[in-house]
């Protein structure tokens, strides 16, 4: 095994659902992929990417389905899908086929239900996430919403996500409520995207929502950009390396 850093999600999920989270720590890549980077797109060196992959391999059941990620709501069944399809999500209620995001400052969202049927997992940009790649997905899965658990996976956090009034105003168009999860800061806004996705969560009934997020479950604080040590941050960096975020259903 190697020295891979993994977060593992801090939730009530049932014993046959495994998640992972990377860190930006223990692969090979260099500067300034350093060093755990798992995007392929880019430019980072690919032989490095091909080998963290590799050092991921030994913790998973399988080869994850890989997507190729482009800001929107599409979601695959990942046991029926070849890797790098242009989708923003992923499910399956087949054991050891791992659905995965890759982020650096977008928010990934891990699913589940309770009986351990089904997992799932979303890259919720602020663009996926205004659009609606979260009910995309959850309206895909074929359980009950009231089923349904949320892990929030490390992204940009609400002090440091700065947004003009054009994304504010985007967000409020699709729901007023989301009016909560913008600060004034000078003339911009900071958006607390960990709440709008809880609060497009409720409304959909999926009510028991952890991680990285600033509601009453989350154990977790996480913040991509200002904690450099672990997490990539594109907003932070520009030219970085993406993180995983891994879910499967163990046999």
């Amino acid at each position: 095994m190697s020295d891979l850093q993994f977060i593992i999600p801090n939730w009530p999920a049932p014993n046959n659902v495994k998640a992972l989270q990377t860190t930006r720590n223990g692969g090979v890549s260099q500067t300034p992929y350093a060093s755990l980077n798992f995007g392929a797109h880019v430019n980072d060196d690919g032989i490095a990417v091909a080998k963290n992959r590799q050092l991921l391999s030994p913790y998973l059941p399988s080869e994850p389905v890989w997507v190729n990620q482009v800001h929107g709501v599409e979601v695959i069944d990942a046991a029926q899908s070849t890797c790098l399809q242009d989708a923003d999500a992923s499910f399956t209620t087949q054991a050891n086929v791992v659905c995965v995001t890759m982020t650096a400052d977008c928010l990934p969202v891990l699913l589940c239900d309770k009986a351990g049927t089904v997992v799932a997992a979303v890259h919720a940009g602020w663009r996926g996430l205004c659009d609606g790649a979260i009910e995309a997905t959850v309206n895909k899965l074929p359980v009950e919403r009231s089923e349904i658990l949320a892990w929030l996976g490390p992204a940009i956090g609400p002090d440091a996500f700065e947004v003009g009034d054009e994304v504010r105003q985007q967000f409020m168009q699709h729901d007023s409520q989301a009016e909560l999860a913008f600060k004034a800061n000078a003339s911009k806004w900071l958006c607390n995207m960990y709440l709008i996705a809880q609060q497009r969560l409720n409304k959909l009934g999926v009510t028991q929502v952890y991680g990285g997020g600033d509601h009453e479950n989350s154990s977790d604080n996480f913040c991509t950009y200002t904690d450099e040590a672990r997490f990539f941050s594109f907003r932070r960096d520009n030219v970085t390396g993406r993180m995983a975020s891994l879910i499967w259903l163990a046999n």
